[in-house]
């Protein structure tokens, strides 16, 4: 695997992807349309293993947890960002979604999950924040940032 082809893979994802709402409907649409036992599913999380294996994903490492931003938004990512993380039994920083954030969640034990979501997807839409939360063992998580836009915040608040 390497970072091109991670990118031809993602972009699959995005142009399904492109100009929904940041919601409910579009996580429900998600896990539908390729749930965490699906061909699609494995081919991402076999990519993000393999990316990471190999030092190219999740590159930087703070506070306990590697992580990297992969594709900065692009056209060829129709406009989102790319980030994967590798958390193990942790919690990150508190952010904002100024567009939302759509959470591709690939346990790596049993029984991991990410704000309470085990192996599939989760959308959060414009305007919310969250402290990631990575609780019964150990995950990565690939987000999708509209426009790549986040805003780290004060640690003192969650969501």
């Amino acid at each position: 695997m390497s970072p091109q082809d991670f990118q031809r893979l993602i972009a699959t994802v995005t142009a399904q992807i492109d100009g929904r709402p940041l919601d409910g409907a579009l996580a429900d649409w998600l896990n539908a349309t390729w749930p965490a036992d699906s061909t699609t599913f494995r081919e991402l999380a076999d990519a993000c293993r393999a990316g990471v294996a190999q030092g190219w994903l999740c590159n930087r490492e703070g506070g306990g947890i590697r992580y990297g931003r992969v594709f900065k938004a692009l056209p060829a990512t129709h406009g989102f960002s790319v980030d994967v993380v590798d958390m193990n039994d942790i919690a990150g920083p508190h952010h904002v979604h100024p567009h939302g954030e759509i959470d591709l969640v690939m346990p790596l034990t049993d029984g991991a999950r990410f704000d309470g979501h085990a192996a599939g997807w989760c959308v959060y839409g414009a305007g919310s924040a969250h402290r990631p939360t990575v609780s019964g063992g150990h995950a990565l998580v690939l987000y999708l940032l509209p426009q790549g836009a986040i805003e780290f915040t004060p640690a003192s608040g969650t969501a």
